[in-house]
């Protein structure tokens, strides 16, 4: 398809610009753009009954595993939504989601660190990656990352902004974790931003989203796409899926965004059941990295993950149910954290 096609294009100059330093690369025409984000402001501004605060989720899940094997460790990082904005209850965010549906798959222990800041952008991705590398004993086996939205809405440059990313994932593999990267979410799904503007959102979120996917899968991580919020669901059932504040997810959004990252968690620890080789009978292929990426923007809840290079893995896992929401138990000293 052109459009993918030349998705590709922009995203691989953009990736390339992040490594050898370039400055800003332009997603869409900057007019545009200013008109979209006034309009995205707007929406940030209109929160009524949502919780300001992301409830805490840190802490031990899957109690019932518990045998004496110590607990796997995740860390979460990212923004509102790695954050989990939105919810009151600390087992309705992402990661405490996450958390016990990793505890489920693996009939193990997680401890879940979670060090997302509400508004962050990739360069605050650089405190967070230190906060969770500052205890070598304490070193997680595996990492979500969410970020993006606010890197668009701030108007970073989308080549400082993978190459914060690209940096941030490239340090956690150093230190031996795995990498999971949810990427740019699609702000044309906001309420308030309205045709002819939603394209444009649309199309910038895209361009981010596929050259994060490049970096990422260069430094050794996985991506999923987190496109509109994850999937049909959330235009089809907006006023569900969406929290009070019609910019941040709701405890039924979280879960449907979880649901479709669980899997390449698993997976990334060698636990999800499915073959790791394309199913053609879904689309599934080996594509060059750039159209990977390009190809998995389109489509929410897209694993691409590096082959050979310069090839990529194009893979749509099939999603399982996620335990029902638990809070978290407190950490006591067997967790080793």
């Amino acid at each position: 398809m052109a459009g993918t096609g030349s998705r590709a294009r922009v995203a691989r100059r953009i990736a390339t610009g992040a490594a050898f330093g370039g400055g800003g690369i332009g997603l869409i025409a900057g007019a545009a753009v200013g008109v979209v984000l006034a309009e995205v402001a707007l929406a940030k501004r209109s929160v009524g009954g949502g919780s300001p605060q992301a409830p805490n989720a840190d802490g031990l899940y899957g109690t019932a595993f518990a045998d004496g094997t110590q607990p796997l460790r995740l860390g979460m990082l990212g923004d509102s939504t790695a954050a989990g904005q939105g919810v009151r209850r600390a087992g309705q965010t992402p990661a405490a989601l996450l958390a016990s549906g990793l505890a489920a798959v693996a009939e193990r222990m997680v401890t879940l660190r979670n060090v997302a800041l509400p508004g962050a952008r990739s360069d605050d991705l650089e405190r967070q990656v230190s906060l969770l590398l500052a205890d070598p004993n304490r070193i997680p086996d595996v990492c979500v990352i969410m970020i993006g939205a606010n890197d668009v809405t701030t108007r970073m440059a989308p080549t400082a902004s993978v190459r914060y990313l690209s940096t941030a994932v490239r340090r956690l593999r150093t230190a031996g974790a795995e990498v999971v990267v949810g990427t740019c979410p699609d702000l044309g799904t906001i309420e308030p931003v309205y045709q002819p503007l939603r394209w444009l959102a649309r199309r910038v979120s895209r361009q981010l989203a596929a050259a994060q996917t490049i970096v990422v899968v260069e430094q050794g991580g996985r991506t999923v796409s987190l496109g509109h919020l994850l999937g049909p669901e959330f235009e089809q059932n907006p006023r569900e899926l969406f929290g009070p504040d019609n910019y941040h997810p709701s405890a039924e959004g979280y879960a449907t965004a979880a649901m479709a990252v669980l899997p390449t968690l698993c997976a990334s620890l060698g636990l999800w059941p499915e073959s790791d080789h394309p199913d053609a009978s879904r689309n599934e292929d080996i594509l060059p990295v750039a159209k990977a990426a390009s190809a998995a923007a389109a489509q929410a809840g897209t694993e691409v993950t590096g082959a050979r290079a310069p090839w990529a893995l194009l893979k749509y896992r099939r999603r399982r149910r996620l335990p029902a929401p638990v809070e978290p138990a407190p950490n006591g000293s067997h967790t080793g954290r």
